[in-house]
């Protein structure tokens, strides 16, 4: 089961990594909420949506907080949280469209509907609640008991490893999807609806299962790929081969045996000398992956864009950049774009200390055209960074408030460019 931060792709194996397909297909939507309702004067939508916003940070940060023992925190409770954050803002965007399209429509009426539901609790992600959604995988948990019962067998580490497999990958159906470019693979809940993901979030599936099991599984970057495997006092058990293959293997799939894989020099010497990668990490990694899944399609009309391309052109004394002028700042998907500062955002919240993912995050607001929200960003990275780092944002935090003050400048119906002597 192996899985880059950033989804790089994984060989056949027995589990996350083979070519399964899905028993039962469906239809399913990643934004499933209800339709939008009649608009009244006592009820709006758009502002339960932006409650709705709030209350997701707000658990999310909660779930994770520095206060909280690691080992408390719930994987899949803090994803379905980003999940339901996600599916609020999409909602939001999608109630003030059709907001405005009833105001420009002032003789049009309809019945009035409001939500079903009260809080982000009872909010159905996909079909289900967040409650529903965690029930989702103690109830293959229970498959599991049910299919080491029915096969009549002990509770041998190798054959509890291979019972979850055969539910996910044979029972269930779950299946890697090879090029991640729909969101729908990259958010817990969807993932568990549709049983087509990301490695990442197989991954964290996969461990969630096993936790219930009361079986810890354990996992580490190694190289590109994040690996995991069962937590033993004797690492020694993951290596030994049996039927051809070993434990590290059976969990791992063929990449413990692909040459062009790290995960194929490993053992249990260098196993144990590996750094084990806390709940908080791969929370970490999950966010990281939709940081890059939203950016790349914000920015897929602009071939080749990178977000530090601006701080490399910017001590360019012909670069059109040096103008400062907003125009020159290339259009982006504006949804994508911010579905990627608030995966950002709560990145930031578990590495508050991490001056690049601080960088990348203002450069994302500069994209997005917030300068002013740039501008902090980018200077508090700027303390944090190396020095030679802060050299280079300098010039560029420079150009950033000669945007921001000319953004100011229009909002105040000013016209014409404002220029440095």
């Amino acid at each position: 089961m192996t899985c880059s931060i950033a989804d790089a792709s994984m060989g056949p194996g027995f589990d996350l990594n083979g070519d399964h397909t899905r028993k039962k297909k469906g239809e399913f939507r990643l934004f499933a909420l209800a339709d939008p309702p009649a608009y009244t004067e006592k009820f709006s939508p758009p502002n339960f949506y932006q409650e709705v916003l709030k209350v997701a940070r707000e658990k999310f940060t909660q779930e994770i907080s520095f206060r909280s023992k690691d080992k408390d925190i719930s994987l899949a409770k803090a994803l379905l949280y980003v999940g339901a954050e996600n599916e609020a803002f999409v909602a939001y965007n999608r109630e003030m469209d059709a907001c405005s399209l009833q105001n420009e429509r002032r003789g049009a009426s309809g019945a009035s509907s409001s939500p079903k539901w009260d809080t982000i609790d009872d909010m159905p992600l996909d079909g289900k609640t967040i409650s529903q959604w965690l029930e989702e995988l103690d109830a293959i948990a229970k498959e599991v008991q049910a299919e080491l019962v029915s096969r009549d067998i002990g509770c041998h580490l190798v054959e509890v490893l291979e019972a979850v497999n055969i539910v996910l990958f044979e029972s269930r159906g779950f299946e890697r999807s090879p090029v991640i470019v729909d969101s729908k693979c990259s958010y817990m809940h969807t993932v568990l609806s549709s049983g087509r993901g990301s490695a990442i979030m197989l991954s964290i599936i996969y461990i969630e299962v096993c936790r219930r099991l009361n079986l810890n599984i354990v996992g580490s970057r190694v190289g590109e790929e994040f690996l995991i495997w069962p937590q033993t006092g004797n690492p020694e058990e993951l290596f030994k081969i049996s039927s051809g293959r070993s434990l590290f293997g059976v969990v791992n799939g063929s990449c413990v045996a692909d040459p062009r894989s790290k995960a194929s020099d490993l053992n249990s010497d260098s196993l144990s000398g590996l750094d084990i990668a806390t709940n908080r990490d791969i929370i970490g990694i999950a966010l990281a992956n939709l940081i890059r899944l939203h950016w790349k399609r914000a920015s897929r009309t602009n071939h080749g864009l990178m977000l530090t391309s601006p701080l490399r052109r910017v001590n360019d004394t012909n670069d059109k950049f040096n103008k400062s002028d907003s125009s020159n700042v290339p259009l982006l998907r504006p949804r994508d774009l911010r579905l990627a500062i608030m995966a950002s955002e709560k990145l930031l919240i578990l590495q508050p200390h991490n001056w690049a993912l601080r960088r990348d995050h203002g450069m994302m607001l500069y994209f997005y055209r917030d300068y002013e929200e740039a501008v902090q960003e980018l200077s508090i990275c700027m303390a944090f960074a190396p020095e030679e780092e802060a050299e280079v944002l300098e010039p560029f935090v420079e150009k950033l408030h000669l945007l921001r003050l000319e953004s100011s400048w229009k909002s105040l119906g000013h016209k014409g460019r404002l220029t440095v002597s």
